[in-house]
């Protein structure tokens, strides 16, 4: 264990020697992350065209969503755990191959259920990749850098959001969906020769190294910061996934395509705003971005009738949510220490039950309560979110 902190401090201090920060590397992972939520997103927009080529309706379309969400839910922890004594680069090409096989397929079937094994294998992939990307950014650069690193690796998932996904459905609707798909397929050509040329390897970790997961979920600040996953991504995922139903009865009602293009801006906004501080401010960004999430929640169920108030909430929304999964992984990345793979797939696991759970509770608030009153049911996950946050100040959120 010694003779592997002399390594790791000899690895820092020979990073710190190099004045180049790894834009090139690391703009590489924000790629490979961009195709990820690209190749689960896609399908929300092209639907329509989806559910008519393939004759069957659009909610069973919809289950390609469902099926890419599953796979990255039951593989993150098991395939994280059984490969984290792999070689990073050819375990991070594996995922991207397995996104290259399966969106092709995607592109090429005409059967159903074909489809739907091949969305629920590319979900496979997202989850490992998801459980290393993290890892893998934080090692390129020297510790007073590993925050920002993160945060250009993560950069390729609000640019989908906001970028991508959009631009595929417009172009969907003109060259068909199987074009999209297979454009994909060519991007993620690129990311394997960018990575082969300029990405480089690290070793996974030694047998000595590697934890049991329940010790790693025992650790000091890891069990925080999955709960303030959970209520955060659940309170976001609540309004998100019902935006057109809240904006439905606001002044807004005819503008969701506005509405949804000044969240991605913003968010795109934010995560420039997190790379720049993450390392000196991580818990004050975190305490900032849940009390201005609180916020923008309140104002948005208060100010339905308003539009500058509406556009601001949003604006607001986005800002902070922006650099969420920077903020939370480079949290549990520093709890999970030598073991942040691991620490980091419970936290794509707890990441996805959150993304499952708007939905469904969400569509409870709407049945029981109406779409105007989702913003204000916010406030009952981010202010424990916030107190948890406050009071883990050594382990999970150091400041």
């Amino acid at each position: 264990m010694n003779s592997n902190i002399a390594l790791v401090r000899k690895d820092n201090a020979e990073l710190s020697a190099s004045k180049r920060f790894p834009w090139i590397e690391l703009l590489a992972l924000a790629m490979a992350v961009f195709i990820c939520i690209l190749t689960e997103s896609l399908p929300a927009g092209l639907l329509p065209q989806i559910s008519k080529d393939l004759g069957v309706t659009e909610a069973l379309a919809g289950q390609w969503i469902t099926l890419y969400a599953v796979g990255s839910l039951l593989a993150a922890i098991p395939l994280t755990t059984a490969t984290r004594g792999w070689r990073r680069r050819p375990l991070l090409l594996l995922c991207i191959v397995g996104f290259l096989v399966f969106n092709t397929i995607t592109a090429l079937s005409s059967v159903y259920v074909l489809t739907l094994v091949a969305r629920f294998f590319a979900g496979v992939s997202a989850g490992v990749l998801w459980g290393m990307t993290a890892g893998y950014a934080r090692r390129m650069v020297p510790d007073a850098q590993k925050g920002k690193a993160m945060a250009v690796a993560m950069m390729g998932t609000p640019l989908a959001l906001a970028l991508g996904v959009p631009l595929g459905t417009f172009l969907g609707a003109y060259t068909g969906w199987r074009l999209i798909f297979g454009a994909v397929s060519l991007l993620t050509v690129v990311l394997i020769g960018w990575l082969l040329w300029k990405v480089p390897d690290f070793k996974g970790e030694t047998a000595g190294e590697q934890l049991p997961i329940h010790k790693v979920f025992l650790m000091p600040g890891v069990r925080p910061i999955l709960f303030v996953v959970l209520a955060w991504v659940l309170a976001h995922n609540i309004l998100y996934t019902y935006i057109a139903p809240y904006l439905a009865e606001t002044a807004l009602s005819q503008r969701v395509d506005l509405v949804l293009l000044i969240f991605g801006i913003t968010s795109v906004a934010g995560i420039w705003v997190i790379g720049l501080l993450i390392d000196r401010f991580l818990r004050i960004l975190v305490l900032i971005s849940i009390t201005g999430f609180a916020l923008a929640s309140l104002s948005l169920g208060l100010g339905m009738n308003q539009p500058a108030i509406i556009i601001i909430g949003v604006s607001v929304w986005g800002l902070t949510f922006g650099g969420a999964a920077t903020l939370l992984q480079t949290a549990i990345a520093q709890a999970g220490r030598e073991n942040a793979d691991i620490a980091q797939s419970m936290l794509v696991t707890t990441w996805n039950v959150a993304i499952g759970g708007g939905g469904m509770i969400g569509g409870l608030f709407l049945e029981w309560l109406g779409a105007g009153f989702l913003p204000g049911t916010l406030l009952l996950l981010l202010i424990p979110s916030l107190l948890a946050v406050w009071v883990t100040r050594k382990h999970g959120f150091p400041s």
